[in-house]
């Protein structure tokens, strides 16, 4: 299989990335998190892609606000949990745990992850080796507790913990400078973090994406997957909320 991964900067004060997955044999794509509906149809008609689905993680309006036009414009699909469905009051398909759908040849798995907000759901593509991880994972952090619990952030952060090393993160928003540096404040002595501060301020410098992550380099600077415990990772968060 073929695929190729767009990314649309949404230039907003969130830092949002916009996701766009295109299959080379057919130029059909879907998009994750449309944040706004104009760049994401001027992006498909100048690169010519046939825009077929749409995923969402979460009902925070920086991940569903163009979902509604997209759909209606292209007469298409929006997958996504209860949660964001319920927000957009669109008839379209409300996924759960560990269930599976296609686009095209590829078969998707959908896991639930709550603590970012409820109903917070991944999408894992395990043919491809990807995982869009919407506001659960980020490159050396992980999303602020809103609607769950510290307990349920948790869980849903080692769920992901323990999928393929090589599995390639693609994260919903550019936080990762920041996270590093506060990473770098928790766990000063990992040298792996040291490099990668240096290497993403270098980035970032000229204004250059930090994504994809992979799993395995979250297990080696990642301070939320390196948490001993529960109780380690609560004061982890609690210091990175004030941080």
């Amino acid at each position: 299989m073929l695929f190729k991964m767009h990314v649309i900067d949404a230039k907003n004060s969130l830092q949002n990335y916009i996701w766009i997955l295109e299959d080379l044999l057919t130029h059909d794509a879907i998009v994750v998190d449309p944040t706004e509906a104009q760049i994401v149809e001027s992006y498909c008609r100048v690169n010519q892609l046939n825009l077929k689905q749409i995923w969402l993680t979460h009902w925070h309006k920086d991940h569903i606000d163009g979902a509604p036009q997209l759909a209606r414009n292209y007469k298409i699909p929006i997958f996504g949990p209860e949660e964001a469905i319920n927000k957009i009051s669109e008839k379209n398909h409300i996924l759960k745990n560990e269930c599976h759908f296609k686009f095209n040849n590829l078969v998707v798995t959908v896991l639930e992850v709550p603590g970012h907000t409820l109903g917070h759901i991944v999408f894992y593509l395990k043919d491809l080796d990807i995982l869009f991880s919407g506001d659960t994972l980020f490159a050396m952090g992980c999303g602020r507790v809103f609607e769950g619990t510290i307990e349920q952030m948790y869980h849903s952060i080692n769920r992901l913990k323990k999928l393929p090393a090589n599995t390639k993160v693609y994260c919903a928003h550019e936080y990762t400078l920041q996270n590093a540096k506060f990473a770098l404040q928790v766990d000063p002595t990992n040298k792996l973090l040291q490099a990668r501060l240096k290497a993403v301020n270098l980035l970032r410098k000229y204004n250059k994406i930090t994504l994809p992550t992979t799993i395995e380099y979250e297990c080696q600077t990642n301070p939320f997957f390196r948490a001993k415990n529960l109780d380690d990772f609560r004061e982890k968060r609690l210091l990175k909320d004030r941080y």
